[in-house]
């Protein structure tokens, strides 16, 4: 490895460690935070724990408060119980990501104000709403966030994730009604356009789609933002965009914060899209155990795939030593991942990957070791770490 490989300080600040470890590069983690700020032009972000599964890595962005620091602004969590556990730790903006059907957090929320005034819910369903009053009683008054369908379609195809059912005016202002009926404080709408955000741009055909769905969404944003606010006033926060989708979310007027967290990491899948510098924060290391036939060598454990559609874009990637490559017949194992292209590897020499998919990697390691940019090494817990699996 020479000096210049962006995993050269990784691999000597973390010499003395037994792998398999994570480890990520603080000197990359925050010019990826400044790159972000930089890009939503000073729309507040928020961080979308999911992709950071880490209180260190989110106290980085957010301050020791977890709650705002230097263009970033409260969390989009993905469970209730994490909300609660990360409002316990000092958060005060935590907008749910997903609904929620956990009876013992939604009881736990009703009996502490603190939480009430720090947690935002989300909802697309009167079901959901007769659901959560059922749990917390009639005198609790939950903040919720509305989910607005935002992806694209074009006859019988639907372009985007499949989320929210809500996606007329007519539909938002009902839903409306109906939260506000309930006893619910409605405070705000979230839009999040998948098939802008996570789509790499990797040719002309997907830069066209994106182009339409960003005018597509944009002016039928502003329509249901029309329609509720007719029935609840203004509102606290309008949510929209993901890492891959900050320029377009921003050019709305009507969005008043965007979403990121997988642009701190820029694990694989992030590769492709042009408006993302080439610079992931994250890796992680595994030993090598056996060398089975000449040219290829099998390290331990690798097989930490990705969730979403199977496919060669969801498996961990070998970046050093270069020139390894998977098998395809095998790929990344539970147990063991044997690699071509490994010449010059003996027993024991580490091979380094990344991976794909953000916050997953996290799920994997009790602990991930910060290097920073003078080679020091600070060990923190993840998640998992901390004794949490938010599932």
């Amino acid at each position: 490895m020479t000096d210049s490989s962006p995993i050269s300080g990784l691999h000597a600040a973390t010499a003395d460690l037994e792998p398999p470890l994570a480890a990520v590069d603080l000197t990359a983690l925050r010019a990826n935070a400044a790159d972000l700020v930089r890009r939503a032009r000073g729309v507040p972000i928020r961080v979308a724990s999911k992709s950071v599964r880490c209180r260190a890595v989110l106290e980085e962005v957010l301050g020791d408060k977890l709650t705002a620091s230097g263009g970033f602004a409260g969390i989009m969590g993905y469970s209730l119980r994490e909300a609660i556990w990360l409002v316990r730790e000092g958060a005060r903006d935590v907008l749910l990501g997903y609904p929620t059907v956990d009876r013992h957090a939604l009881a736990e929320l009703a009996a502490d104000p603190l939480l009430l005034d720090s947690i935002t819910l989300m909802v697309d369903d009167t079901d959901q709403l007769d659901f959560i009053r059922a749990v917390v009683g009639e005198k609790a008054a939950p903040r919720v966030c509305l989910d607005v369908d935002a992806s694209l379609r074009i006859g019988p195809l639907h372009l985007g994730v499949r989320r929210s059912p809500i996606r007329t005016p007519d539909q938002a202002a009902k839903l409306a009604t109906e939260t506000r009926s309930r006893g619910f404080r409605l405070v705000g709408v979230m839009t999040y356009e998948a098939q802008i955000a996570g789509l790499p741009d990797t040719n002309p055909a997907v830069r066209l789609v994106k182009w339409a769905s960003a005018a597509e969404i944009g002016k039928r944003r502003r329509q249901v933002l029309d329609a509720v606010r007719s029935v609840a006033g203004e509102l606290e926060l309008v949510n929209s965009g993901g890492t891959g989708s900050i320029e377009v979310s921003i050019t709305d007027p009507g969005v008043t914060e965007v979403t990121a967290g997988s642009g701190l990491y820029l694990p694989t899948l992030f590769d492709g899209y042009r408006n993302l510098a080439p610079r992931p924060s994250m890796y992680f290391a595994a030993p090598v155990l056996r060398r089975p036939a000449p040219g290829i060598a099998t390290v331990y454990s690798g097989g930490y795939i990705a969730s979403g559609p199977t496919g060669a874009s969801r498996v961990p990637k070998p970046v050093w030593p270069l020139g390894l490559k998977l098998i395809g017949t095998e790929g990344a194992g539970e147990v063991q991942t044997p690699l071509t292209g490994a010449d010059g590897l003996r027993i024991g020499d580490r091979v380094w990957f990344r991976h794909a998919k953000a916050g997953e990697l996290c799920e994997r390691f009790d602990e991930v070791h910060l290097v920073d940019a003078d080679g020091s090494r600070t060990t923190v817990p993840t998640y998992r770490g901390e004794g949490h699996n938010f599932g």
